[in-house]
C-alpha cells in the first residue's frame, strides 16, 4: 500500500507530483529548548520571522490550490532561503531571500508564464556557494530542471529517457556543494526513476532493486560524499527508504516493525533522518546511523490516529532534526529536535488551526535555522524562517 506524505507539499502545478511517501519505540520527551537554555545559564530567544515575496498572491485561487502564496523550501548555512511564490495571475516564480530580507525573483528560461496556467518556476535547494536548483514547466506542462549559477545565469537540463508529455519530465530537488544535483524523472509511461547529475553534466539514472516507483527526496537528500537518499515502492505497494552511495551501491532502509519507511535527509557523515508508519499508521521520526543502527522518536503532542504523529524532514550537519507533528485535529506544527533530550516546538502567529493548516518546516541549516512555510485559515501559504537563538 503506497503511503501519502503527511502534509502534502505546497506546490504549484509544476510540482503536482504523485508525491507518494510514507508517512519503535517511543522516546520520552525531554525539556523544551527554553528550559535547556535557562538550566545552562543562557537566555536564547527563539524567534520566527514570517515573510511574503513581493508580488505574491494575497488570495487563494482554485488554479493553484494548495500552492497559492509563498513557500520556502530550502536554506543554506549563510541564512539565504529559496522557494517559489505565485503572483496574482497564478504564475509561479522562483525566489531567493537573503538574511536581511531582500528578495530576488527569477524565472527559468522556457518556463510557462501564461496567466492562470500555474506553470512557471520553483526553486528547491541552495548550496553554500549560492547555486540554486529547481524545476519549471514549459507551456506544454512538461517538467524541466535548472541550475541557477552564482552569477544569475541558468543551466537547464533533461534526463535522457524522461517523458515529453504533459506532467512528465525532469524534477531536480537537491544540490551538493560543488554543483552536483539529484532528483527524479518521469518517463513516457509516467513511471518515476532517480537520477544524479555531476557538476560536468553527466547524468546517471537508477532504481533500487524491485522498485516500481523511485523518489529521491527533496532539498537535503544529496550529501557532500555524493550519497543520495529517498524512498521507493515495490510491486506489492510497500514503501521502503533507500540510500545510494557515490559508487552506485543501493541499500534499502526499513525501520524495524514499520509498515512503510521514508528516508528524508542525509548528513555529510551518512546519518539519515526520516519518518515511518507503525502498524496503526501513526507517524514517527527516525535516525539511521551509518552503521545501520536506528533511533526512533515521537513528539507527545502528535495525534494518535492514522497519519497523525511525528514526521522528520531534515537533519543538519550536527544532527539537529526538524519536521512537523500533526495533532488530533490534523493541524500541522513545527519542531526541531536537538539530540535526545531537547526539543523545541513552534507555530507561526498567523497560522491556521484547521485540518491541513499550520506551520510546516522544510529544511534546517548548520546553525539550526529552519526554513519553511505556514498556511493561514484561508489556505494561503506564507514563508518563514525560525531562528533557535
Amino acid at each position: 500500500m503506497r503511503m501519502l506524505k503527511p502534509s502534502t507539499p505546497a506546490m504549484p502545478r509544476l510540482a503536482l507530483l504523485a508525491t507518494a511517501c510514507v508517512i519503535a519505540a517511543f522516546v520520552a520527551p525531554g525539556p523544551t529548548l527554553a528550559q535547556e537554555t535557562r538550566d545552562s545559564g543562557h537566555w536564547w530567544q527563539p524567534r520566527l520571522v514570517e515573510f511574503d515575496a513581493p508580488g505574491a498572491a494575497t488570495t487563494v485561487s482554485p488554479n493553484c490550490g494548495t500552492g497559492c502564496g509563498t513557500v520556502a523550501y530550502g536554506n543554506d548555512d549563510w541564512g539565504d532561503s529559496v522557494g517559489f511564490y505565485t503572483d496574482a495571475n497564478v504564475v509561479p516564480h522562483g525566489f531567493l531571500r537573503t538574511p536581511d530580507g531582500r528578495f530576488v525573483s527569477f524565472d527559468a528560461p522556457g518556463a510557462g508564464l501564461g496567466a492562470g496556467l500555474n506553470q512557471g518556476t520553483a526553486a528547491f535547494a541552495i548550496n553554500d556557494f549560492g547555486a540554486i536548483v529547481g524545476q519549471f514547466q514549459d507551456p506544454g506542462y512538461v517538467f524541466h530542471s535548472f541550475l541557477r549559477n552564482t552569477d544569475g545565469s541558468f543551466t537547464t537540463f533533461d534526463v535522457p529517457g524522461a517523458g515529453t508529455g504533459a506532467f512528465q519530465g525532469t524534477l531536480a530537488w537537491d544540490i551538493g556543494p560543488w554543483g552536483e544535483t539529484a532528483g527524479s524523472y518521469i518517463d513516457g509511461n509516467n513511471a518515476y526513476h532517480g537520477f544524479v547529475r555531476s557538476r560536468s553534466g553527466a547524468i546517471t539514472t537508477f532504481d533500487p532493486p524491485g522498485s516500481v516507483y523511485t523518489y529521491v527526496c527533496e532539498e537535503t537528500c544529496l550529501n557532500f560524499g555524493g550519497a543520495v537518499t529517498g524512498f521507493y515502492s515495490d510491486a506489492t505497494g510497500n514503501t521502503h527508504g533507500f540510500v545510494r552511495d557515490r559508487n552506485g551501491t543501493i541499500t534499502t532502509v526499513d525501520v524495524p516493525g514499520a509498515t512503510g519507511t521514508a528516508a528524508a535527509s542525509i548528513t555529510p557523515q551518512g546519518t539519515i533522518g526520516g519518518y515511518y508508519l507503525d502498524t496503526n499508521y501513526v507517524g514517527h521520526g527516525f535516525l539511521r546511523q551509518p552503521n545501520g543502527r536506528f533511533n526512533t522518536f515521537t513528539l507527545p503532542q502528535g495525534g494518535k490516529a492514522p497519519f497523525e504523529g511525528t514526521y522528520a524532514f531534515s537533519i543538519n550537519l550536527f544532527g539537529a532534526v526538524t519536521g512537523e507533528y500533526i495533532d488530533a485535529t490534523n493541524a500541522v506544527h513545527g519542531f526541531e529536535r536537538f539530540g535526545s533530550r531537547y526539543t523545541a516546538t513552534f507555530d507561526a502567529p498567523g497560522a491556521g488551526t484547521g485540518a491541513g493548516q499550520g506551520t510546516r518546516p522544510s529544511t534546517n541549516n548548520a546553525d539550526g535555522v529552519v526554513a519553511g512555510w505556514w498556511i493561514d485559515a484561508t489556505g494561503l501559504n506564507h514563508g518563514f524562517v525560525w531562528v533557535p537563538y
